[in-house]
């Protein structure tokens, strides 16, 4: 027996309508690329949204055709979403952090047929369009007035939907229609893409919403500094429209001075980013002495919190901090590290604990840990394993059938990550399976050393990764950036460790860099600094050889 309610498909279209219908007058702030601080409302996107849909139309576009994004978290890119989304063709976000033969790669993977691009990505566009053989129209975000000549054939897009109709019929599809495609490059070989339905985003929605994720509402002022093309900016381009709330868009500008203008200017509540983004925030505030009067949650995602991070945020500055953890597998979020009732009830430096860790799986995400036989570990807090998922917007494939079946027998997908699950169901990362250091039989943690080693008050960034030792296979080496005008030794930061790791993970040895390179999604590139360390050679190393 089926029930009896109305079959009322799960389409993200009904978002914007939402919002267009009930929050017609909320505020869209954008930093534009062009420089000034434009605002609109939801209304206004809800127009241009179906606007560009009969853009699309004009072009050639149909439903399942893959259409490009190159473009900063702005209202254009917002509305450009919806307006692909809604007539069933598939927004397809690029990364512009990728090389650029990546980036070709993709857009050929994808077969995109249409691509939209900001200002800032044009000069780069113009050297590669005729890598992009399935590109047919390059629309560039701006007006007649900016509107450059480097591309031929380029169209405007403000000029496009100044001579396009409001008229579009959203919708009417099965909510199991494709809606996104991001591409990621945390697997081994080619970027592989992982595309997202309308069913799967409409109900991570849902879950985001919740008090015990995101827990925003149409009170909340949002910075979604996450960007668009990095997993759907976690999910707040849809959250935010559907409870109504004040979005604020930071375009290009993610300097601290930038992002903190904007949350004082427009009174930001909520905010979501990478912790790189909040460490030059919290450099600026320092540096300045400036201090932050609406801001009362932050999101940090995209790499492990470090506790200075922490601390500085609650102690200094009164701002509730979330640790959560995710990846495009998983549309993104998969956990959050929200408190419960009975880590409310621990002391404060407990709390902080649990803080740390990468949270609990909300509603929809099943979690598990395996050996590398397939085999179950308990939910200990001390037995590492694989980390494995599952759930209704966890992937089920890549798309076009790359790197063939990735579910193991009860359907749950490896992230590449190894964790532990404590008794209370919060889940912390010790590395991805990939960069874990294995020493003498037993696993080090190079994300825990990197999180304590960047609390010195000289550290800027902190990586570690392992080196080849003759007795005990590998060995931690602590690579440290220090911050502008500072100096220090070996021993300065091998003191600062003890005490706060186990005597047998202290790196054997130091080493003071330049730079330390982040990724395309602002984590620490591991892979890199492996490459640019590959004849170095451990001074134990050489001791034990000898």
């Amino acid at each position: 027996m089926l029930g009896l309610m109305q079959d009322w498909p799960l389409t993200v279209d009904k978002i914007l309508d939402h919002a267009n219908n009930w929050h017609p007058r909320q505020e869209i702030v954008t930093r534009s690329v062009e420089g000034p601080i434009v605002r609109t409302t939801y209304a206004d996107a809800h127009d241009r949204a179906k606007r560009l849909s009969n853009v699309l139309k004009s072009l050639g576009v149909q439903p399942g055709d893959r259409v490009a994004t190159l473009a900063w978290n702005t209202a254009r890119h917002l509305e450009t979403w919806y307006g692909i989304m809604g007539i069933g063709a598939v927004c397809h976000t690029l990364n512009p952090r990728l090389f650029p033969d990546q980036l070709c790669y993709i857009i050929g993977h994808a077969q995109d047929k249409v691509l939209f691009t900001d200002l800032t990505f044009v000069p780069l566009l113009a050297r590669f369009r005729e890598q992009m053989a399935s590109v047919q129209h390059v629309v560039i975000m701006t007006d007649a007035e900016h509107m450059p000549d480097s591309i031929p054939g380029a169209l405007c897009y403000e000029t496009l939907l100044e001579q396009a109709s409001a008229d579009c019929e959203w919708g009417g599809f099965d909510e199991n229609t494709a809606a996104g495609l991001c591409y990621t490059s945390g697997t081994t070989g080619n970027p592989k893409g992982v595309l997202y339905s309308h069913r799967s985003n409409f109900l991570h929605t849902l879950v985001t919403m919740t008090t015990d994720v995101m827990g925003i509402g149409g009170r909340d002022v949002i910075l979604p500094i996450v960007p668009m093309f990095h997993a759907n900016a976690w999910g707040i381009a849809f959250s935010g429209p559907a409870v109504g709330a004040k979005v604020v868009m930071p375009g290009m500008r993610l300097d601290g001075a930038s992002v903190f203008e904007l949350l004082e200017s427009e009174q930001v509540t909520f905010s979501a980013a990478v912790p790189t983004v909040w460490q030059m925030l919290l450099n600026h505030l320092r540096e300045t002495g400036a201090r932050l009067s609406s801001l009362k949650r932050v999101v940090i995602g995209g790499a492990a919190v470090p506790e200075a991070i922490l601390r500085a945020f609650q102690d200094d500055y009164g701002v509730e901090v979330s640790h959560a953890w995710g990846m495009t597998e998983t549309s993104p979020l998969g956990t959050v590290g929200t408190p419960t009732a009975e880590v409310l009830r621990m002391s404060a430096e407990d709390q902080r604990r649990f803080q740390l860790k990468q949270g609990r799986p909300p509603l929809g995400i099943e979690m598990k840990l395996t050996d590398d036989e397939g085999r179950e570990l308990p939910h200990d807090g001390k037995t590492y394993g694989r980390l494995k998922v599952k759930g209704p917007f966890v992937v089920r494939e890549y798309f076009r059938g790359e790197g063939g079946d990735i579910l193991d027998p009860q359907g749950f997908f490896d992230t590449g990550d190894v964790a532990v699950l404590d008794p209370q169901g919060y889940m912390q990362i010790t590395d991805r399976s990939k960069d874990v250091i294995k020493s003498g039989g037993e696993w080090i943690s190079s994300i825990e050393i990197e999180n304590i080693a960047v609390g010195h008050p000289k550290a800027a960034l902190a990586a570690v990764i392992g080196a080849a030792h003759p007795k005990w296979d590998e060995r931690p080496v602590l690579l440290v950036k220090l911050k502008d005008g500072e100096a220090a030794t070996r021993d300065d930061f091998l003191q600062y460790l003890e005490g706060k790791i186990a005597k047998w993970w202290m790196p054997d040895d130091v080493v003071f860099v330049e730079e330390i390179p982040l990724g395309a999604t602002g984590k620490i590139d591991k892979k890199l600094i492996r490459e640019r360390m590959k004849e170095y050679v451990l001074p134990t190393a050489a001791a034990a050889r000898a």
